[in-house]
């Protein structure tokens, strides 16, 4: 059984640390089920362990908050879902790049709902979108944007953190970090892209997707 918590109020990030943290703990210790946590953050940019001072823009903008996750810089803040996926991966094949495709899976599943094609790429974390409506990239790659953030961390085997969808955020506040490390790159959102989805429209979405993807 899996716990699905939604949050209407943007949460803290403290807040959220501090019970994704409980809560993998008791699932690794037997005490709690698996959660999957959907909210949304106020204004805020995350560290994680590969992150590069210089890939800071703006340190001054927002809140900064370092993380022991996997990734580099991120950022979150209303208008984005964010899911926070407290999993025993133990359960789930003990394979962390598995488990990673696996989330990858499922939010590609989840854009496909909207009939938006997402794409993973070797080298690049999260989901992207081709922008065939763009120009080319200097040395003649099509235009891609990335709309998903992908980052977890393992303790006993039950992930943390999670992945992050952007719905309808001000795009102008991941200028002031390199998303992620990739600057040749923008970033979209569904609502960017002509997609008049709702979050409570994503919200469903993720659920369906979940129980078709990550329950295999």
């Amino acid at each position: 059984m899996v716990e699905w918590r939604i949050s209407e109020a943007p949460v803290p990030y403290d807040e959220a640390l501090e019970f994704m943290e409980a809560r993998a703990s008791d699932i690794a210790a037997g005490r709690a089920e698996e959660c999957v946590w959907l909210l949304e953050h106020p204004p805020l940019y995350t560290a994680g362990t590969s992150a590069q001072a210089a890939d800071l823009r703006d340190p001054d903008r927002f809140p900064v908050y370092e993380t022991r996750r996997g990734g580099q810089y991120t950022y979150h803040g209303p208008g984005q879902r964010v899911a926070y996926v407290m999993l025993d991966v133990s359960r789930r094949g003990r394979d962390v790049r598995c488990f990673v495709r696996d989330l990858e899976a499922w939010v590609i599943a989840t854009l496909d709902a909207f009939n938006l094609k997402g794409h993973v790429r070797e080298g690049r974390v999260g989901v992207w979108i081709e922008r065939p409506d763009k120009p080319r990239l200097p040395d003649g790659r099509m235009a891609e944007d990335k709309i998903a953030a992908i980052g977890i961390r393992l303790r006993k085997w039950v992930s943390f953190h999670g992945i992050s969808i952007n719905v309808e955020p001000d795009l102008s506040h991941f200028d002031g970090i390199v998303p992620c490390g990739i600057s040749d790159y923008g970033v979209t959102s569904l609502v960017d892209l002509g997609l008049p989805v709702t979050m409570d429209d994503l919200d469903v979405a993720l659920r369906q997707q979940f129980d078709r993807v990550m329950t295999r």
